[in-house]
């Protein structure tokens, strides 16, 4: 979708085929240009439209308005959060609509700014995804294909198209992430996504390295070897460059989570929603969205992007409950449980990641069930000792509207991953699963500025909208480029 503002003409004379108004209170309505102020008045006093939040009338061919359908979403507020569940709304009514250029017109929101233009794009890109791939008989996707900001001048115009340009690149990363995410695992797998990582080296200027598993013995990966000796697929460990800053500049790195699909190995997972462990690979997806992101905004950062890749899967050769495996680090791992797979095949990465001197690292991963317990499904869970670091993180998910919580890393919770037979265990008991698991992650994260994001609540929904939601890419790029020069 193309992404314009327009300061010529107003709301009732713009051209389009279809007209949004974002109403943040009667008010406002009532300040409309007549056409509109008494159609909104009418439907409320006649009942067709309740002045509740995200609430939208639809009004074909208003007199006096050029466009020939018009949809009122009302707000009921002016914050941010108002003017995207009300826009979220009326593009859900517009999008199935024989439209191909839509106006949006918000009133009572004062002047609009860069976070107006960046929701608008992120929001419509979302209401318009559709999956495909291995869906031919999918619905036929959305006609919309150009959406206008109607703003009052060209400084007003001006911020709203920076935001446009923001919000269009994270609008790519969150879609190619959803996309990802969504693919079956005989569609996905780890040699799939180093080659969508390598196309992403041409189509966006990135550097890429894949590592094949005899790299990664050779660095003596035995964490994440382990996990994958199980399946007939091989492991990549991918490794994504943009550096778009000074060659003596510290990188972020950001490490994803890339099981394509878990079985849960020989601690074999129940059959039910097992399909949903195609997901597994959410951190991944989070890592791609994000790179693509940063890199079409050709910030001025450094950023490493690393993702772990493999199956995990039960047979003669997979790893067994008692087994000891070594880490990158040289720290033994008696695993005692194959399903808490994520934090063996991360521990390796973090140590990799210190070869980059980086200035900040953050691991991605749908990690524990706990931590979907412990927070549901809004926000991500955030582990970090670094103060500065996890405030940093919340603040960027804030702004993005993909919000994260901090979660404790008290040294006493460390007790549970002790160990008779190997310097550490891969799990706890089941209390305080996610906190034991970030423990776990941390112990080989000491030389490094870095943090948790346990997405395993928040990457996916389930049951009638079950897919991908791509989130934490709208928090992970607010940060990276929060960093930029």
């Amino acid at each position: 979708m193309d992404f314009k503002t327009s300061t010529a003409g107003t709301a009732t004379t713009v051209a389009a085929d279809a007209l949004l108004v974002i109403v943040a209170s009667a008010e406002a309505a009532a300040a409309l240009e007549k056409p509109l102020a008494d159609e909104f008045a009418r439907a409320l006093r006649d009942g067709d439209l309740d002045a509740k939040p995200a609430q939208v009338l639809y009004a074909h061919r208003v007199a006096g308005v050029k466009a020939a359908r018009v949809a009122f979403a009302f707000a009921g507020g002016a914050t941010a959060r108002a003017f995207r569940r009300a826009l979220a709304a009326g593009l859900a009514a517009l999008k199935g609509g024989g439209a191909r250029t839509l106006a949006v017109c918000p009133a009572g929101f004062g002047t609009l700014s860069a976070s107006h233009g960046e929701a608008v794009a992120v929001v419509a890109a979302e209401a318009t995804y559709l999956y495909r791939e291995t869906k031919p008989s999918a619905p036929t996707p959305s006609r919309l294909k150009t959406l206008t900001v109607v703003c009052t001048d060209k400084a007003e115009a001006g911020a709203v198209a920076e935001g446009l340009r923001t919000g269009e690149a994270l609008a790519e990363g969150v879609t190619l992430a959803r996309e990802w995410a969504n693919r079956p695992g005989n569609h996905c797998t780890p040699t799939h996504l180093a080659q969508q990582a390598l196309a992403m080296a041409r189509s966006h200027g990135l550097k890429v390295e894949v590592l094949e598993r005899k790299d990664c013995e050779k660095l003596g990966m035995g964490s994440f070897l382990a996990v994958a000796q199980g399946s007939e697929q091989p492991p990549k460990f991918i490794v994504m460059r943009w550096m778009g800053s000074a060659k003596a500049d510290a990188p972020v790195v950001l490490v994803g989570k890339g099981i394509t699909f878990d079985t849960g190995g020989i601690s074999l997972k129940p059959a039910a929603e097992m399909d949903e462990m195609k997901f597994d690979m959410g951190g991944a997806a989070s890592v791609l969205g994000t790179m693509a992101a940063v890199a079409r905004l050709k910030a001025q950062v450094n950023l490493v992007g690393i993702v772990v890749a493999t199956e995990n899967m039960p047979s003669g050769r997979a790893v067994k409950p008692g087994d000891v495996v070594t880490s990158m680090s040289g720290q033994t791992i008696e695993i005692l449980n194959t399903d808490a797979e994520g934090r063996l095949i991360l521990c390796d990465a973090l140590t990799y990641a210190e070869r980059f001197k980086p200035a900040a690292v953050v691991d991605i991963a749908t990690l524990t069930g706990a931590c979907v317990i412990a927070l549901g499904h809004h926000r991500s869970g955030l582990f970090s000792p670094d103060d500065a670091l996890a405030a940093e993180l919340q603040a960027a998910g804030d702004a993005a509207f993909d919000p994260a919580w901090r979660l404790p890393l008290d040294d006493e919770y460390d007790e549970a991953l002790k160990s008779n037979f190997a310097d550490l265990g891969n799990v706890g008991g089941r209390a305080g699963g996610a906190v034991t698991a970030a423990m776990f992650l941390k112990r080989f994260a000491g030389k490094l500025r870095w943090a948790h994001l346990d997405i395993a609540g928040t990457a996916w929904k389930s049951g009638a909208a079950k897919g991908a939601t791509g989130r934490p890419v709208p928090l992970l790029t607010h940060f990276v480029l929060g960093r930029a020069r």
